[in-house]
Parts: C-alpha cells; structure tokens; sequence
C-alpha cells in the first residue's frame, strides 16, 4: 500500500505542477483577484526528431509536427520537445494537455510558401481567403509553449513597407526581393516576389490575407513561458477568449517600423498574469482589446488582469487599452513596469463606435524614458491607420468610450514630448487620477480639454530651463 501511495504522489507531481507559484505576485492588489494557475501537463514526452523532423533549416517540418501532435495526444498529452537546430514548418495546431518546448538554440520558423499557411477545405479543395497563424489553439485546455528557443513569423514575407520609415539602404534591400511599390513611392508589397509566387489576384488583397504568430482562441489554463517570439506577419501572441493565461519571460520583437506588430494583444479574456516579458515591437506592447460593437458583449470584458515587472523598448505604447474595448475593461492593475524609448507610455485609445467602459484600473510605479509623443495618453478620436486605410466619418454614436475610473500613481518619466494629454467630448473622459508623479517633457506639459475630467495631484512637470 505504501508503495502504491508514493507511486501516485510521483505520477501527481509529475503530472501537475504546484498552483500557487504565482501567487506572489498578487499580494496587496488594489482589487481582489483569484491567482492563476499552472496547466496540467502530462510527464510524457516525446522529441520532433522522433517523427523525421530535422531541423536544418530546409526540411519542411509540418507533417513531423502534425504526427507529432497526434502521437502525443493519443497518450493523453505531454511535452513535445524541439531540439538545437532550424525548423522550417507550416501551420501547428496544439491539442489538450500539451506543451511545445523549445530547446536552446532551438528555432521553429515559419515556412517562406505563403500558401502554406492557408487552410484547404477537404470537401472543396478550396483555401481559405486568409491566412492561419502559425502557432493555434482552439478550445482547448491545458496548453503551453515553453524553453530558451525562438519562433520566428518570417514577417518579411508578408508584410508592407513604408518608404517614410526606412533608410535608402534598407528600401533597396526590399526591392531587391522584387515586390511592388504604389505609383507614388509611399508602399512597398511583398506582391510579385522574385522567389515566392502571390497567393493573390492583387497587392490590397494579399495585404489582407495577413495574420498573427501564436494565437490561442477559447483556451483555458494557457502558459507561455522563456521563448521568443519575433518576426511576426501581424501581432505576436494574441489569446482570445481565454481564461487563466500566464505570460512570463518572454522576448516579443520585431523591426520598430514592422506594420501591425503588436507584442501581446489580450482579446477579452478573463484572470491573466503577464510578468517578466521584454518587448521591442513595431506597434503596441502590451495592449487590451475588447471586441467591436453588439457581437462582442456576449463574450464580456478583459477582466482580472495583472500585468508587472515587465520591460518594453519600442512600441507604439508601453501599456494600451483599446483601440476596440465595446464589451469592456474591469479590474487591471499595471505596477512596476519599464517603457524606454516607446512612442507613448500608458495611451488609452478608441473611438465612437469602439468604445466601452474602464472600471477598476489601477496603474503605479511606471518609469519612462525617451518617450517621443505622450507619457500618458487618453484619445477618443483614434482611427485604425493601417495600411490601405480610408478615413470615413463616424456616423453612429453607439459604443461611445467611456474611460472612467482609472487612477494613475508613482510614475516617473524623464523626457516625452508632452507629459499629459486626454481629448475627448464629456463624459468620454472622466474619474481619471494621476497623482504622485514627475515627468521631464521637452515640449508640452498638459494638453487636457476642457471637457475631460483628469484630476492631477503632486505631480510634478519639469522642462529645459527657459
């Protein structure tokens, strides 16, 4: 019997790790919170060598990864482990109780055939009018990427150029990949490569097709742990509709100019932890989305989200909700993070017709520097300037933002070009706090509308001596 009772603590050990190993980082939260929790992965593991996967950086590794991913979720689920080496793949889709493991030196890249990564339906033949991202999980529990090693989107495949945003040096070297350029010299496509043939009929169409790094949609108990992600198409890591997510000790990175390239975007999801990330991103860090209009309420607000100790480089906001938040944002709180050399620090963005409501957002001890706009950020004009955007004139005046009930304390920025700006019309902006701060601005102190409610206490705006 002793025997028996000590082989099932091993094979429960093994197999679960100890939940409360984040639970410090939720002591005297200014909201309550329950702590997250690990996902239950299987002590089982099995190597992509095992299934012909090589990793030299020629092979293409897709169906080594599916029968991977199928032999392993026969037992239950595990570890599936990646070695040293350069591993080109297509799509891979994670299934429960899973974790894909990236070793030292170990590199999973996505496969340069941009027709790859768009799904065929069995029946029909036909492909998907938009691509899949490389890394998926859907309704799943129990899923985890983790180890020293990288994923890599290969972006440049995919995404645009702005000529505003490069040297002559780097133009040239886009245009030596062939490509196309728009009749007035502002746009580089990846249409009409020298190597990789269009997946398109034109260059707005494949621009279209673009997507993400790692996305995991209705997920529960999700970790992602030591990697890097880098070179995405789009965003990098993007959880949508999951509850309990860890994100720590990542690297997000891609070119400062790489168009769409978020770092992590948490698409209204519920009790989420991001610690100990560095991001250095071509769009923003660490951002809060909440859906776009009616469709969006029925799957409810970001919500419970603790987001600390982490460093963003470049990024066009270290901390960012919005520009969509309809269903909401509720209990986040922001402390003790790092934003040097962002375009904006804590920016609050939306809309009419984007909006929602903030409640219960709690952000404090925040240094900065070198920040090139705003240090802190509220705008309710904002428009989605993506590459082959038109601005048209909002006609609705349904999901008005309504950024309330956010309370600002203990940052400390030395230089941006203006301290503090909210605009908006009333009641857009209001019960907002910022007290106990000192920012260093080289232009602007305060550029604060009339109409919009942001009470300032000790805080402290200094500039060159005049």
């Amino acid at each position: 019997m002793k025997k028996i009772i000590i082989a099932t603590l091993a094979i429960m050990i093994a197999t679960y790790t100890y939940a409360g190993d984040y639970d410090r980082y939720y002591q005297n939260l200014p909201v309550s919170m329950s702590p997250v929790t690990l996902p239950q992965i299987p002590n089982s593991k099995v190597s992509i060598t095992d299934f012909g996967g090589k990793g030299d950086g020629i092979t293409d590794n897709t169906e080594a990864f599916r029968k991977a991913i199928s032999a392993l979720s026969k037992q239950g689920g595990g570890h599936l482990v990646v070695p040293a080496g350069v591993y080109m793949t297509g799509l891979i889709s994670l299934k429960d109780n899973m974790d894909l493991h990236l070793e030292r030196n170990a590199i999973v890249m996505a496969t340069p055939d941009r027709d790859k990564h768009l799904k065929t339906d069995s029946k029909t033949g036909a492909k998907d009018d938009k691509a899949t991202p490389l890394i998926t999980a859907s309704k799943r529990k129990n899923v985890s990427i983790t180890g020293e090693g990288i994923i890599d989107g290969n972006g440049k495949w995919w995404r645009p150029v702005k000529r505003g945003k490069v040297s002559d040096t780097e133009w040239n070297q886009f245009r030596a990949m062939g490509g196309t350029v728009t009749e007035d010299g502002s746009l580089w496509y990846p249409y009409n490569l020298k190597n990789q043939p269009n997946i398109a009929d034109s260059y707005e169409a494949q621009e279209r097709m673009r997507t993400h790094l790692v996305r995991f949609s209705d997920c529960e108990n999700v970790l992602i742990k030591g990697v890097t992600l880098q070179n995405s198409p789009k965003f990098h890591f993007v959880p949508q509709r999951c509850r309990n997510v860890i994100i720590d000790g990542i690297t997000a990175r891609c070119p400062w100019n790489a168009q769409n390239g978020d770092a992590i975007d948490i698409g209204q999801c519920r009790q989420v932890l991001i610690v100990n990330n560095i991001i250095d991103a071509g769009d923003d860090g660490i951002c809060m989305k909440g859906g776009v209009g009616k469709p969006s309420l029925k799957d409810g607000p970001c919500e419970d989200i603790l987001i600390e100790n982490n460093i963003v480089y470049h990024a066009h906001g270290g901390f960012v909700i919005g520009s969509e938040f309809c269903a909401g944002m509720k209990n986040i709180v922001v402390r003790n993070n790092t934003f040097s050399g962002t375009d904006t620090g804590l920016r609050f963005k939306s809309a009419i017709g984007r909006g929602g409501v903030t409640e219960n957002i709690f952000i404090s001890n925040i240094t900065m520097n070198d920040i090139k706009d705003e240090a802190i950020v509220f705008e309710t004009t904002y428009w989605d300037n993506h590459v082959g955007a038109t601005k048209n004139e909002q006609k609705t005046v349904e999901f008005v933002p309504n950024f309330k009930d956010i309370h600002i304390s203990n940052v400390v920025c030395r230089g941006a070009k203006t301290g503090i700006a909210a605009h908006g019309a009333p009641g857009m902006i209001h019960d907002i706090t910022i007290e106990n701060s000192t920012i260093f601005y080289t232009k602007t102190a305060k550029s604060i509308d009339e109409a919009c409610d942001v009470k300032l206490n000790n805080v402290t705006f200094v500039t060159f001596d005049k």
